[in-house]
């Protein structure tokens, strides 16, 4: 087991929040709250189910991952593939990539494991050795060649304690830069979307960091930021060891200065109450002036049981947003409004004036954006509002088709 100083934490935890208790989430609760919508008896009943886990596990110190890991090894002829389409209509074949566990992170929001961490981080250390043998399956020399994408890690963190202390992301990238040696005309492409902050990028291993080795793949790979939009304060609560938005944009800056695309940006999750006009404009300013010129929304999801949690987060910061938080998600024509494993999104018509209002705004940025089927099919979304491909070159997820042509 490994011990480590993660590379970035925050002053404010959920272990010490002034006077903050957990409680429970229940008709009197959200009453009390003068939320405007009555949930449903199965509704409530999850909620207040949520709120008592959410207690036992603040009471016992179980909210966030602890900072070790575990080395193991894996049968690279054992390892299951994984294509990454939740939805079934993904614009191109993209395999998964996941070489880690669980997640040191500790995202309270995460879509994996619904914010539980509380089992141990287990790192693959002979990962890079099931990738080689995917690529060489999938884009060698004896395969069909088509065009794939590898998505480096939509299960965990990809640049993580866990994978960048013991070289097992630095060794994933080599695989790729030795298969584009073997195979120059290859058309297998990296997709990263990362909390990654500049420090991450910069972790040595055998004498080359992160970004020295995406520059040796920079016409093979792209990457993706990952953001939020919501309070500072409450992004430092539910992201107990993720880089902070600084130091998010400084990763990107990085990887423009090297060549390597990273001008998308995965802004997930959007906390619907906070997004207001100037939110929207500060937080777009910010993209766009470190040079994001795409991205992929997503309102936070998650499974009912959770939102107690989530939303008592949020009313440390503000009640009002709070309250404005069960609205947008608890009335009961909402109940439908669930992506995969069952998590809620907000309701339909908050989402939609949600999404134009964001739009709206980055249009004059000359930003574009991108929405995967399961988003278009929920909200209507046809494609004169948002074409498939967009003017930028990005679809779904936030892949660049234009990697394609180089």
């Amino acid at each position: 087991m490994k011990v480590f100083t993660p590379l970035y934490s925050h002053k404010q935890t959920v272990y010490n929040i002034k006077g903050f208790e957990p409680q429970v989430t229940d008709a009197r609760y959200l009453k009390d709250l003068e939320v405007n919508v009555e949930p449903s008896d199965t509704t409530l009943e999850a909620l207040s189910r949520g709120s008592q886990v959410f207690s036992k596990r603040f009471k016992e110190r179980l909210l966030i991952p602890k900072p070790y890991f575990s080395l193991a090894e894996t049968d690279p002829s054992a390892v299951q593939k994984e294509i990454h389409n939740y939805t079934g209509h993904c614009p191109t074949l993209t395999w998964e990539i996941n070489p880690v566990r669980g997640c040191g992170v500790g995202c309270q929001y995460c879509l994996v494991s619904d914010g539980v961490h509380e089992q141990d981080i287990i790192a693959f250390g002979n990962y890079h050795l099931y990738v080689r043998k995917l690529l060489d399956e999938q884009n060698g020399p004896d395969s069909s060649n088509d065009k794939h994408y590898y998505y480096f890690s939509p299960k965990t963190e990809a640049f993580q304690e866990a994978t960048l202390l013991t070289g097992i992301a630095h060794r994933i990238l080599r695989e790729f830069i030795h298969h584009f040696e073997l195979n120059p005309n290859s058309q297998a492409r990296l997709f990263i979307a990362s909390k990654a902050g500049a420090r991450h990028l910069l972790v040595e291993d055998n004498g080359e960091t992160i970004l020295d080795l995406f520059s040796r793949l920079r016409n093979r790979m792209q990457f993706n930021t990952s953001v939020s939009i919501m309070p500072d304060t409450f992004r430092d609560i539910l992201e107990p060891y993720a880089a902070p938005l600084s130091e998010r944009m400084k990763a990107v800056r990085l990887c423009h200065e090297a060549g390597i695309p990273a001008n998308s940006a995965l802004v997930q999750p959007i906390i619907t109450p906070w997004l207001t006009q100037e939110h929207i404009s500060a937080f777009f300013d910010t993209l766009h002036d470190n040079g994001i010129i795409n991205y992929k929304p997503e309102f936070l999801t998650a499974c009912v049981e959770n939102l107690a949690m989530l939303g008592q987060y949020l009313g440390v910061y503000d009640k009002t947003l709070e309250k404005q938080f069960y609205e947008d998600y608890l009335m009961p024509t909402n109940a439908g409004h669930r992506k995969q494993r069952g998590r809620i999104a907000p309701d339909k018509a908050r989402s939609l004036e949600c999404l134009e209002q964001m739009i709206k705004y980055t249009d004059k940025l000359g930003m574009s954006v991108s929405i995967c089927h399961w988003v278009r099919l929920q909200l209507g979304i046809s494609e004169s509002l948002i074409p498939v491909i967009n003017r930028n070159g990005f679809q779904c997820l936030g892949y660049q088709s234009g990697l394609f042509t180089k």
